[in-house]
């Protein structure tokens, strides 16, 4: 069966991951990076960002199920070789960097004690989160996530407005 357009499921968890990613990566970039760790807020900023962090983590495995698991429209052929061929692993880094930044958040906060700090008030945060390989590669990930994020926004944008190819409605609700 050939279809024109994502599975409903899919296109709700793209759309509402768009939303939440930019939520956490913004919280983490603009706010808790900011707060050092004697702040009083930093707890209430890392309970949001952790919760909103495993939030995103299961609505992307999620999203990894269904996507596996429907029917969706086939490879697009653009005109573009090169861009053909780097549609595919684009998608995948954006995946692979979501599922690194999740592993990363987790791997920070339980080498840390940071649940029990932050959801259960048993201890205090670390004095800096500096120095520890989890929060290096939480750092480096969130980074590459923005920039692949920065590129897929422009891929959609330049297919839609430039190319005019009508992809975009591939990833919206309608008949499929």
């Amino acid at each position: 069966m050939t279809v024109s357009r994502y599975h409903p499921a899919l296109v709700v968890l793209h759309w509402l991951l768009a939303l939440m990613l930019m939520v956490a990566l913004a919280m983490g970039s603009l706010v808790l990076e900011k707060l050092p760790n004697t702040d009083p807020e930093k707890i209430t900023a890392l309970r949001g960002h952790m919760i909103a962090g495993g939030l995103v983590a299961l609505l992307m495995l999620a999203r990894l199920v269904v996507r596996l698991r429907t029917a969706h429209p086939p490879a697009l052929c653009t005109g573009i070789a090169w861009a053909d061929r780097l549609a595919g692993p684009a998608h995948a880094l954006l995946y692979g960097l979501v599922f690194l930044m999740a592993a990363s958040g987790i791997a920070l906060s339980l080498t840390t004690g940071l649940p029990q700090v932050v959801f259960l008030g048993q201890g205090a945060l670390p004095a800096s989160f500096d120095g520890l390989t989890p929060r290096a590669v939480h750092g480096v990930a969130s980074k590459l996530l923005l920039l692949a994020i920065a590129l897929h926004i422009g891929a959609a944008l330049y297919h839609a407005l430039v190319r005019r190819d009508g992809i975009m409605a591939r990833m919206g609700l309608g008949r499929r």
